[in-house]
């Protein structure tokens, strides 16, 4: 592991801590930005040292794993600034610091040509993004299911005093969902169009539980425009779709390059 990957993992772990204490005139959203700022630069740094190689772009399972994690990190800190999201700062800077430690730890390899025309790039683009959006969508989730049960069960505990009104966290749940459907969409479509191997054997139950998750998520979004789908309802649909989803992209990146070392 080298400097910047080690100083990548420990401003996350600040950032992540930075919630709970204050330093100076900079409040904690403040604080959160500038060290989050700084380690999601440093994570940068660190996957263009580890991807970017002479024969292409190396997307093994940790490789991508780490890719994702950073592109989470990157939204959720351009929500930050509009969007009161500073509770699921604390999970995703330690998952993000995590995913470094595990791609300096163990290689992995399957590399992609950049030399592939621009419909299969712009295909790679749209599904990790629609992955960032619909993963903070499902911790999202998490924290409302959190805050659904603590204010039923009347104990508001410091989960309930730090979150913003239940309304405000189910808006911007379904704008979350609603943005990563349509990424989603755009990632399936482009793929449809611009890979011809989509249905072959080791690529087909990746298709297949995408086009799964995208139905599911579809019919979330219909159930709540329709019929004003949410609090328990909207929870279990979207961890529902977003846990279908999880298995498509990486499921099989485990398999083949993990197990069946392929």
């Amino acid at each position: 592991m080298n400097l910047v990957s080690l100083s990548a993992i420990l401003l996350y772990i600040a950032a992540a801590l930075s919630r709970f204490f204050k330093i100076g005139s900079l409040n904690r959203k403040h604080m959160l930005l500038l060290l989050g700022g700084i380690a999601v630069s440093l994570h940068a740094v660190v996957l263009y040292q580890n991807i970017l190689t002479p024969l292409g772009l190396n997307l093994g399972f940790f490789n991508a794993g780490s890719l994702i994690s950073w592109m989470i990190v990157l939204l959720l800190l351009l929500s930050l600034i509009r969007q009161p999201v500073e509770n699921l700062a604390f999970i995703l800077f330690i998952l993000a610091a995590m995913m470094i430690v595990l791609e300096a730890s163990f290689h992995t390899e399957r590399i992609v040509s950049v030399a592939q025309d621009f419909g299969v790039r712009l295909h790679i683009l749209f599904s990790i993004i629609a992955y960032s959006l619909l993963s903070i969508s499902a911790l999202q989730a998490v924290f409302l299911a959190l805050q659904d049960y603590q204010l039923h069960h009347k104990h508001p505990a410091w989960v309930m005093q730090r979150l913003p009104p239940l309304q405000v966290m189910e808006k911007l749940l379904f704008q979350m969902i609603a943005l990563g459907f349509v990424l989603l969409t755009f990632s399936l479509l482009s793929g449809l169009i611009f890979l011809e191997d989509i249905f072959v054997q080791h690529k087909v139950h990746k298709t297949v539980l995408s086009l799964i998750a995208w139905s599911v998520f579809a019919t979330l979004l219909w159930g709540h425009w329709r019929y004003g789908w949410r609090g328990k309802t909207a929870i279990r649909w979207n961890i529902s779709g977003f846990v279908i989803l999880m298995f498509a992209y990486f499921g099989s990146k485990l398999v083949l390059e993990l197990i069946l070392q392929r």
